[in-house]
C-alpha cells in the first residue's frame, strides 16, 4: 500500500485525473455515433493514456530532482521516498506498456504514442530541454495533449470502432480549446516554481517577463477559446431545428464556466505563494470541467 501511494503521488494524481477524463468523454462521443460500447478498447484506452501519462511526468521528475528540491520538495524523488533507479524502471515500465498496448490498437496509435513519449523525453531532457524556454514548452505541452492525444486518439479509436476518420465538430471544437487551455498550463505551472526555475536558468514566461504578465496572457487565451466556443455553439441556436440537449448543454455550460474563470482571474494574489499554488490548482479544474461538459452533453 505504501509503495501504491509512492507511485499515486509519482503520477502526479492531477495529470492522471485529466487523462482519465478525457479519455472517457472522447470514448463516449465515439460510442454514441455507433451506438457500440467496446469495454476491452475502452479499457486498453485508459491504460494506455495513465502509463503514457507517468512516463511524461516521471521524466520530467527525474530530470528536475535538484528543481524539485526548490519548488516541490514533496514529491517522491525529492523527498527521498523513491530512488532515481526505481523512478526509471517504473517509466520504463509505463512507456513499454503503452507502447505495446498501442500496438495492439492500431500501427497509427503505436506512432502517435511514441511520438508523445519522445516529446515528452525531449520537454525534460537534453539535447532538446524544450521546457527551458517558454515558447518550445508550451508547444510540446500542447501537441501532446492537444494534438497527438485528444485529435490522434479519437481519431485513431473511432477508425477502429466506426471505421471512420471523420473528426465531428464538437470534437475539433474540443481539441482547439484544449490546445489553447494546455498552451497556459505550460505557463501557469511556472508561475509556483519561479524561485527553483530562477536558479536553474529555465527561461520561463513569467521569469523573463513577469507573473502579471504570465497572468494576463493566459487568461486572455483560455477566455478567447471559452468565447469561441460559446459563439460557435449560439450559431447552433439559429438552425431551424430546435436546439439539442447537447447544444443548449455546451452553450449555457460553457457561458457559466466562462464566468467562473474570469472570476478566478481577479482573486489571485501574485504576491503570494500559496495563492498561486491554489490558482494553479483550481486552473487544472476548469480543464477537467471542460471534458464533464462533453460528457454530461453526449450522456443526456
Amino acid at each position: 500500500m505504501k509503495f501504491i501511494k509512492i507511485l499515486w503521488k509519482f503520477s502526479r494524481p492531477h495529470t492522471i485525473i485529466g487523462s482519465l477524463i478525457s479519455i472517457s468523454t472522447l470514448y463516449l462521443i465515439i460510442y454514441r455515433q455507433q451506438g457500440i460500447f467496446d469495454v476491452p478498447y475502452f479499457i486498453m484506452a485508459l491504460l494506455i493514456g495513465v502509463s503514457c501519462n507517468i512516463f511524461i511526468v516521471g521524466i520530467n521528475q527525474i530530470a528536475d530532482v535538484e528543481i524539485d528540491k526548490i519548488n516541490k520538495p514533496d514529491l517522491p524523488i525529492p523527498s527521498g521516498l523513491l530512488k532515481v533507479n526505481q523512478a526509471k524502471m517504473i517509466i520504463g515500465s509505463a512507456l513499454c506498456i503503452s507502447l505495446a498496448l498501442a500496438w495492439l490498437v492500431s500501427p497509427f496509435l503505436l506512432i502517435i504514442i511514441a511520438l508523445a513519449g519522445f516529446i515528452g523525453w525531449a520537454y525534460s531532457m537534453p539535447p532538446f530541454h524544450l521546457k527551458k524556454h517558454h515558447l518550445p514548452a508550451a508547444l510540446a505541452i500542447a501537441t501532446v495533449r492537444g494534438v497527438l492525444l485528444n485529435a490522434g486518439g479519437f481519431l485513431v479509436f473511432n477508425s477502429v470502432i466506426n471505421n471512420s476518420w471523420e473528426m465531428p465538430k464538437n470534437v475539433l471544437i474540443l481539441t482547439l480549446f484544449v490546445i489553447a487551455f494546455s498552451i497556459v498550463i505550460a505557463w501557469f505551472k511556472d508561475l509556483p516554481d519561479m524561485a527553483g526555475d530562477a536558479k536553474h536558468n529555465i527561461k520561463s514566461l513569467a521569469i523573463l517577463y513577469s507573473p502579471k504578465t504570465t497572468l494576463l496572457l493566459g487568461n486572455f487565451l483560455v477566455g478567447s477559446a471559452y468565447l469561441f466556443t460559446i459563439i460557435m455553439k449560439y450559431r447552433d441556436f439559429s438552425l431551424p431545428e430546435i436546439p439539442s440537449f447537447q447544444t443548449k448543454t455546451l452553450f449555457w455550460g460553457h457561458f457559466i464556466l466562462f464566468i467562473l474563470f474570469i472570476a478566478n482571474a481577479f482573486v489571485v494574489k501574485l504576491s503570494e505563494h500559496q495563492s498561486l499554488k491554489k490558482f494553479y490548482k483550481r486552473f487544472w479544474g476548469f480543464f477537467f470541467a471542460e471534458y464533464v461538459l462533453y460528457l454530461v452533453a453526449y450522456i443526456g
